[in-house]
């Protein structure tokens, strides 16, 4: 099998400083004769062609980076890269590398030297500073050329950005941009295209500090305008976030420092998503930087928000008050939308005194008010809003939908809002009501409920849900399953809709199964719910059908006797049977979580179903033969039927039954091992007390060994033991056991049969 921790790609830096992909392959390590020395072998998996041969210089600076990839020059102008498939494989080469260099491991750069002729190239790199040249027209290019040739190395990118901070170059690029854009000079303003873009991968936090500030961020954006790629039609991003781009204040902003402090946010995120190149895989953390700067501006933005009492007060009442025309009600949501999402930067701490304010200003009473309108878009959001409140806190929603029931009726409660939207999706895929079926089961899930010394939340929640809003959820399942088949609409093959709808109230109900207790089983119960689910089993949509006996099968799987007798009563096995002979001999899921289910309720040895089972559907399932599920439920049957008649069977079982789980059968002593493994030669011929098991059938006149009680042979044994003497009582037994061919019932009870006291 291909060891995917050695598969890679080779990369090599061309003379436009872009990376050219050379293949991959599979990377190794080892003495090399011609190289004389420890080198880096990569083959190609088409067709196991060397595709690098690399020597390890000791004095070679290589860098990892990203986990999974390494990066190294191996003369002027020629660098190469390694880009591992797994974070594994990098480890191990780069261990090598170090081990041959003599540096730790856990460094990302085994070099902090460069070559003489870079020391040549650059002035004496050596020194405390770079010597930028002149920022004029005429300089641009050697300009672009030492940006470009300082990115690979991170020695040079630092004094790199040193000195462009130190010399306020970026004032002086802007102006000469100007002076581009004024005398139309193309070569410039490609030169400037190519020098900014550097300047943003020197990921220094300084610098984007004066990149992005009012007087200059909009000249910024001009000189990415200009991409050579592009030739001499240049994007026109300015006009975008100058014409088409408008910031609209919902409610108005006082503070000049916010507002200033969300336009840059903007234009940054702007920058970030549309204006900057996509950045190859080398790239790709040397912008780190940027997205920390977008990340804790956001998190300013969402502080002084929150301090703003003043604002927060003026947007709840807006967006409750029955006078806002709609337009404006649809900016408030998405306002509140994107504060929120914005509070996902926050740090926990920080994070509940955002929501902790929010309570505070009644956004539960305010998106039970939008919810309960008729705009789909503004539904949408406040659910999208919703969603981060359920998220933060269940308990906060629990308690507030609790407190509301007192005072208002069934129908406007916010859960049950939630749920009717759930069932009124309008999407053919039915997305937004999968969402709203996650925080309804994240709402009643006993794991994240509260207990205190005063009171459960779990009883309290869950007897409110029960009471006030599960005939809500039902209602759909109920209203097509009125009859002893599934309504019209959902055996229509066309209408998957309903039934995908269906689907989600059982997947659901499942779950209420699985992790309620006694709330769920009365209302399961009580409703008859699970004969209306079984009626879907003769669903046309399989998956349908496929969820209507997986909530059977969870009911069963809590071998509740309560749930048993119902289903015995109701006789709910029977459209289960019916689904199986009518699926056919058809091998599919269908087939297979029928049988699953009947299997489950043979190995448990659930008594009650298995008697249910085989006297109400064994003529209808005796004929099924390419599974043993059904022969062993009968057989299962007739095994409790036997127990039955004889009692003194039964407890003589469970007396050896005891005596065998005294102690672990798989640790018999050795004693117990000989006893077993002995020769039957040391028995005495024609001794057989226990007669064979085969003997009770098949043979003419046969009919009263049927019958024979298994205590008979037992009790032979026991009178010829007072017989005998006490050193042939052991091996006497063995021999009976082993000629019964019941030594897998009473073999592992070895211990209980050696205890019998011979009497002397």
């Amino acid at each position: 099998m291909t060891d995917t921790r050695r598969r890679v790609k080779v990369y090599t830096l061309n003379e436009d400083r872009q990376w050219d992909d050379r293949g991959t392959g599979h990377v190794s390590s080892g003495y090399v004769e011609r190289l004389k020395g420890m080198s880096l072998l990569v083959r190609a998996e088409s067709d196991g062609s060397l595709l690098l041969e690399s020597k390890i210089n000791p004095n070679t600076a290589y860098q990892k980076q990203q986990d999974t990839l390494i990066v190294w020059s191996e003369a002027e102008n020629y660098d190469l890269a390694l880009s591992f498939q797994e974070k594994a494989g990098c480890d191990e080469i780069w261990e090598k590398i170090c081990q041959v260099q003599g540096k730790d491991p856990s460094v990302d750069i085994t070099q902090e030297l460069v070559d003489e002729s870079e020391e040549e190239r650059f002035d004496d790199m050596s020194s405390p500073g770079l010597e930028l040249p002149p920022c004029e027209l005429g300089r641009l290019e050697e300009l672009a050329e030492l940006v470009a040739s300082s990115l690979p190395s991170p020695l040079r990118r630092e004094k790199l950005a040193l000195a462009v901070e130190n010399e306020g170059y970026i004032r002086k690029l802007l102006e000469l941009f100007r002076q581009c854009e004024d005398l139309e000079n193309a070569d410039g303003l490609h030169h400037l295209y190519e020098i900014v873009k550097g300047i943003f991968l020197l990921n220094r936090t300084a610098l984007f500090e004066v990149m992005f500030s009012e007087e200059c961020i909009m000249d910024v954006i001009g000189c990415l305008e200009h991409d050579p790629a592009l030739g001499a039609s240049p994007r026109r991003h300015r006009d975008f976030l100058t014409k088409t781009a408008r910031f609209k204040e919902v409610i108005p902003i006082g503070d000049p420092e916010l507002r200033a402090k969300i336009h840059q946010t903007y234009r940054v995120q702007y920058i970030q998503d549309m204006v900057l190149p996509t950045p190859s895989v080398f790239e790709e953390n040397m912008l780190s930087t940027l997205h920390s700067f977008i990340f804790f501006n956001k998190v300013e933005i969402v502080g002084m928000l929150q301090d703003d009492e003043k604002f927060l007060t003026d947007l709840f009442a807006q967006l409750t008050d029955e006078a806002t025309d709609d337009d404006k009600r649809h900016e408030l949501v998405n306002f509140l939308k994107e504060f929120c999402s914005f509070s996902q930067t926050l740090q926990p701490q920080n994070r509940d005194a955002f929501f902790k304010t929010l309570s505070n200003m009644g956004i539960l009473p305010a998106l039970e008010v939008i919810l309960g309108m008729d705009d789909v878009q503004v539904r949408s959001a406040a659910t999208d809003i919703f969603s981060y409140l359920v998220e933060y806190s269940p308990s906060m929603v629990r308690e507030f939908v609790m407190q509301e029931c007192q005072q208002n009726d069934d129908d406007i409660l916010l859960i049950n809002l939630i749920i009717e939207h759930m069932i009124c999706d309008t999407d053919p895929e039915l997305g937004g009501a999968v969402q709203l079926m996650g925080l309804l089961r994240t709402l009643v899930d006993p794991e994240n409920m509260l207990a205190t010394a005063n009171k459960t939340e779990k009883t309290e929640f869950l007897s409110f849900f029960y009471k006030h809003c599960m005939h809500v959820l039902s209602a759909p399942l109920l209203a097509n399953t009125t009859e002893d088949k599934p309504s019209k609409v959902i055996t229509r093959s066309h209408d998957f809709q309903t039934s995908q709808l269906l689907a989600l109230i059982l997947e659901l109900l499942t779950f209420c199964v699985e992790h309620h207790t006694y709330h769920i089983k009365n209302y399961v119960i009580n409703k008859d719910i699970l004969r209306r689910v079984l009626v879907l089993t003769a669903s046309r949509h399989a998956f349908l059908a496929l969820c209507a006996l997986r909530f059977m099968r969870r009911i069963i799987g809590l071998k509740d006797e309560f749930y048993n007798r119902y289903i015995m009563r109701n006789f709910l096995f029977e459209p289960v049977v019916k689904a199986f002979l009518n699926n056919g001999t058809r091998y599919n899921l269908m087939n297979s979580a029928i049988i699953e289910m009947f299997e489950y309720v043979r190995v448990e040895d659930v008594k009650s179903l298995t008697a249910h089972i085989v006297e109400n559907y064994w003529k209808s399932l005796e004929g099924v033969d390419y599974v043993q599920t059904f022969k062993g439920l009968k057989l299962r049957y007739e095994q409790q039927k036997e127990r039955q008649d004889n009692p003194k069977l039964d407890s003589m079982r469970s007396i050896l039954r005891n005596h065998r789980f005294r102690r672990d059968a798989r640790t018999l002593d050795d004693d117990e091992e000989m006893w077993f493994n002995a020769d039957e030669d040391e028995l005495e011929d024609g001794e057989a007390v226990v007669p064979p098991s085969d003997s009770k059938a098949g043979k003419p006149g046969g009919g009263a060994g049927e019958d024979e009680d298994l205590m008979d042979p037992i009790s032979k044994f026991m009178e010829r033991k007072k017989r005998r003497s006490r050193g042939g009582c052991v091996s006497f037994t063995r021999r009976a056991l082993r000629r019964s061919g019941k030594l897998s019932l009473w073999g592992l009870c070895s211990g209980s049969l050696k205890g019998f006291h011979c009497p002397g």
